[in-house]
Order: structure tokens, then C-alpha cells, then sequence
């Protein structure tokens, strides 16, 4: 198979997860600001959840773009990756509609880790048929990033048993550190045509 309809399959299902998380915003009723401003619990992790996405989007984007290959291997691990982040949607609206309380946070977390992890198993079934001198292997070098976010997520779990304004922050952070576009791929490709 082809690496074009896994990338325009997982195109679809992440286009999906971002249209059923819109869907849930809904319209305050009355037409004060005051009105908008009780909904801000909802559209803020929203917000946070569209920049995940996008996130995710990106990057596997780049990810693939590494692939020559696809394998069986290689499909389960991005339906397993596409599984948790489809669970997106609901972890978003139920920390949004319960503001931000523990467990909702937390099980948020827990999305977020899990998704990390479902990055970890696609780019570790990549690697393997691609092998250890692969375009991949070179980008991802120490992988920095890819180390630090479970940490954060895992971090932030705790943390909203506790403060949850603590979690959402760390959170946030975690989005900060991969919304500053990540070149490794890019540059390993540039490299390795050249």
C-alpha cells in the first residue's frame, strides 16, 4: 500500500475529530458579553484541543513523508494513534462543560498521554521497517520533545487533583513546546536528498 491513503485516511479522520469538537461549542443564549463570557470553560479547551489537533496534523504530515514502506504494523500503529486522538472530542467538552474540574482534567491528561504514546508505537513500527540509518531515525536524533511530553501529560494528571489551573497549564506548556514548528524531519530529508 501506498503511503497516500494512509496520510489522506488519517487527513479525514483528523478533519472529523476537529469538526465534532466545533460541533459541541454552543451558541450562548442571550446576546450580552456576559452571556459569551460563561461559555469562555468550553471554548478555551477547545481552543487547546484545536491546537493539539493541529499539532498532530502537522507532525504526522512531516512523519510521513519519512515513509517508503507501509506495513500492516505500520497501519495498526496509526489507527491505534488515530484511536486516542479521536477521544479528543469528549475529554475537550467534558473538562470545558465542567470547568476544568479534577477528574474531567485529568482524564484529559490521560487523552493527551495516551495519544503520545499512540505517537511513540507509530514512529517505533516506522523505524522498524525502516531501519536504524532511515531519514527518521536521523531526524529524531535524542527526540527531546517526543521524551518531554509524557512527562508533562503525566505531570498535569496529578496536577489536577490538586490545582487544576496547575494542569491546564502544564498543558498548555506541553502545546508550547511542539507550536514551534519542529525541522528535524524536514532538514533530515533535505539531507538525505541531497
Amino acid at each position: 500500500m501506498g503511503k497516500g491513503r494512509l496520510e489522506a485516511f488519517s487527513d479525514g479522520v483528523l478533519a472529523i475529530i476537529i469538526t465534532i469538537m466545533v460541533l459541541e461549542l454552543k451558541v450562548p443564549h442571550g446576546g450580552a458579553l456576559a452571556d459569551l463570557a460563561e461559555a469562555w470553560p468550553v471554548f478555551t479547551s477547545y481552543v487547546l484541543s484545536f491546537v493539539y489537533v493541529g499539532i498532530y496534523w502537522n507532525n504526522h504530515h512531516h512523519l510521513l513523508h519519512t515513509v517508503t514502506r507501509v506495513t500492516g504494523g505500520i497501519l495498526w500503529a496509526n489507527l491505534h494513534l488515530l484511536f486516542w486522538l479521536s477521544l479528543f472530542p469528549f475529554a475537550t467538552d467534558w473538562m470545558g462543560e465542567n470547568h476544568f474540574a479534577p477528574i474531567p482534567s485529568a482524564v484529559y491528561g490521560v487523552v493527551l498521554l495516551m495519544g503520545a504514546l499512540g505517537w511513540y508505537v507509530l514512529q517505533t513500527a516506522i523505524l522498524r521497517v525502516q531501519g536504524a540509518n532511515s531519514v527518521l531515525a536521523q531526524a529524531l536524533g535524542r527526540d527531546w520533545k517526543g521524551r518531554l511530553s509524557p512527562v508533562l501529560y503525566l505531570a498535569g494528571v496529578v496536577a489536577s487533583f490538586f490545582v487544576t489551573g496547575l494542569a491546564q497549564a502544564i498543558y498548555l506548556l506541553a502545546a508550547l513546546v511542539w507550536l514551534v514548528p519542529d525541522r528535524r524531519i524536514e532538514k533530515a530529508l533535505a539531507s538525505h536528498t541531497q
